[in-house]
């Protein structure tokens, strides 16, 4: 079996220049494990004569290996290519097989089924135009086909094709189709997903996906292939407001000077005036460069360089946008997140948020509700687990130009990136911003932090000594603070036990509520330091990000981080407060280092043995380093 003429010659020439014209249809297969998909994939390639014979003996050969249809051809294996996959019988990763037909061509996208996998279904889902969501006639609508569904309706995938395979396994009942499709379709209202279009078939056998089936007389819809053929591809893009995300400025030599970008909306012709955000400087369109050279205009989907007739700073993540129809500005928003990861979201950890070319600091502020996929329900949550979806508010440290989600995914959509392994942890698409924030300005003081340090003859830092519990940080604090008093500087001492009883005690232990604790601590810690004190912060802070979130809020060289290092053997022996003896017993839950984490510092400025070394001997290590580095003498 081939994939078309030879290449060779006037007839494979006409072959590739018919297809090269024809409309492109993205859709994404997807539902619970084992529900068929790479199956249903691999007959559209098989049946549609799209399997090249070296790709055939090769998928006959692995069948014989690591097939699930004994001595027949398993057609998942022209989808599933990586060897975990095909050792398991599993999708893990997003599969991209691209076919055509007459009609048209198609880039198919097979998405995992296993919950674990739930963020590679939604990445290949945030590109797709329809969606096939399969159903084993056998289980109906499981938890799983629920979450898919529900993470296409947040990406704006309003067309579905509802795929009830393994009709050959009941016995071709049009009872089971038609309960399932009426159980689907009244999910799938509640979403707002309304083009639905339900297809009976059977991957294995072939039954209605390219052909109709002779087994199923009762259905006289379409087959899947036909479906996919005839399926609405107007997406309302070319006539859209006017949107480049700039991604590269182009600057080959003195004489050129335009910004490149793929056109995510409108069109834009030479001499249209557009807006830069989010600085919001006007400039008209000189010239549009294409590959070949100048054009007349560009559309949704193309990739082109822009030149502006004025000389104003346009920069890597700004938006070329329409001056009569801009995008929105703002520094926070309400929006959906789809939480892609084993560590929890917390509220109030420092990410990074990436929307378009743009890169921002981001902080969840707050989780509104998570969405219960099984019925839809809205559920109070302190933290997102993984492939959880809730509701959240989120602000930024700069604003950004945006467009709601609903309107325009390529401006809408975004995702959160850890900042200490830099991998994507959630997807994001935003609701509406909230103008409250944009509209606030600090007051500018009379008095600043130079002249409060000047008058008081020091350099205002934070000493922020984080450790185990029975490390030694409040006695080393207690003794530091002492010298520096003796030696008529300005200080106060933050102790973490202390803020417990005022500033934190409506805070528990858990993740998210350490986080919130150090958020708030530290939020103290910088206004003791604009005071023009020496503050010392004496508390766990058991993880990174927001040790790194503290010292962020500070200007170069005013943060130093202390590591009060001491084994937990050690803090147990002492246990002065009898902590670690009820932790053990279970009386006190998360408590660090027995079962919440304690993550040390990676490059702290100094290091306390205090193990091994008496606390005046640590306090003056303390004090020495700020003669020498912070200039307290």
């Amino acid at each position: 079996m081939s994939a078309g003429p030879s290449p060779d010659g006037q007839e494979f020439r006409a072959y590739v220049n018919a297809r090269e014209d024809r409309e492109i249809l993205r859709f994404i297969t997807c539902g619970s494990v084992d529900d068929g998909k790479s199956t249903l994939i691999g007959r559209l390639l098989y049946e549609s004569r799209l399997v090249f014979q070296d790709q055939l003996a090769r998928v006959e050969a692995d069948s014989r290996r690591h097939g699930t249809q004994g001595d027949n051809l398993d057609l998942a294996l022209l989808v599933d290519g990586l060897q975990a996959e095909r050792e398991q019988g599993i999708t893990i990763d997003v599969a991209y097989r691209t076919f055509s037909t007459a009609r048209r061509s198609f880039i198919a996208a097979d998405a995992p089924g296993h919950e674990q996998y739930t963020r590679n279904m939604a990445t290949g889902a945030s590109t797709a135009d329809l969606a096939v969501v399969l159903i084993d006639a056998r289980k109906g609508v499981l938890p799983q086909t629920c979450r898919h569904t529900t993470i296409l309706s947040l990406l704006g995938v309003r067309r579905v094709i509802l795929a009830i395979n393994k009709m050959d396994l009941v016995d071709w009942s049009r009872d089971v189709y038609d309960g399932i499709a009426a159980t689907f379709g009244d999910f799938a209202k509640r979403l707002d997903v309304t083009d639905v279009t339900c297809i009976p078939v059977s991957a294995l056998t072939g039954d209605n996906v390219t052909g109709p089936s002779a087994a199923m007389d009762w259905y006289d819809g379409p087959p899947l292939l036909q479906a996919l053929e005839s399926a609405d591809l107007t997406t309302g893009l070319q006539s859209g407001p006017f949107r480049m995300p700039v991604q590269w400025v182009n600057r080959p030599n003195a004489e050129f000077r335009g910004f490149a970008g793929t056109v995510a909306s409108g069109q834009v012709h030479p001499g249209d005036p557009v807006l830069v955000c989010p600085s919001r400087k006007a400039s008209v369109v000189e010239r549009i460069v294409g590959p070949d050279g100048n054009l007349d205009r560009a559309g949704a989907g193309q990739a082109v360089t822009l030149t502006l007739a004025d000389e104003i700073d346009v920069s890597r993540g700004d938006i070329i946008a329409s001056i009569a129809e801009p995008p929105s500005l703002s520094d926070q928003f309400a929006c959906h997140i789809v939480w892609m990861h084993e560590t929890p979201l917390l509220p109030e950890r420092p990410y990074l948020l990436k929307i378009g070319t743009r890169l921002a600091g981001a902080q969840v502020t707050a989780i509104k509700h998570r969405l219960n996929v099984d019925n839809l329900e809205h559920t109070a949550a302190k933290t997102l687990e993984l492939n959880d979806i809730g509701y959240c508010n989120i602000g930024l440290d700069r604003k950004i130009a945006f467009d709601p989600y609903r309107e325009l995914r390529e401006t809408g959509g975004f995702i959160l990136i850890d900042r200490y392994t830099h991998g994507t942890v959630g997807a994001g698409m935003i609701d509406f911003g909230l103008w409250r924030g944009s509209n606030l300005t600090p007051h500018q003081l009379a008095i600043d932090k130079p002249a409060r340090a000047a008058q008081k003859n020091q350099k205002a830092c934070v000493l922020w000594l984080t450790g185990l519990s029975g490390a030694g940080k409040s006695a080393t604090a207690n003794a530091v603070e002492k010298r520096l008093h003796a030696m008529g500087r300005h200080s106060y001492t933050l102790d973490g036990d202390n803020l417990r009883h005022g500033l934190t005690r409506d805070l528990g232990f858990t993740a998210a509520d350490r986080v919130e604790n150090v958020r708030r601590i530290a939020e103290v810690a910088r206004l003791f330091v604009d005071a023009g004190l020496i503050v010392l912060v004496s508390v766990i802070s058991p993880f990174r990000d927001e040790r790194r979130m503290a010292r962020e809020m500070m200007e170069e060289g005013e943060f130093i981080e202390v590591f009060v290092d001491c084994p937990i053997e050690v803090c147990e022996q002492r246990d002065p407060k009898g902590l670690y003896r009820k932790a053990r017993a279970g009386e006190i839950g998360n408590f660090t280092g027995v079962d919440s984490p304690y993550e040390p510092p990676e490059n702290p400025e100094i290091v306390l043995k205090t193990a091994e070394q008496g606390v005046d001997e640590v306090a003056d290590q303390v004090v020495d380093y700020l003669r020498s580095r912070v200039d307290v003498a």
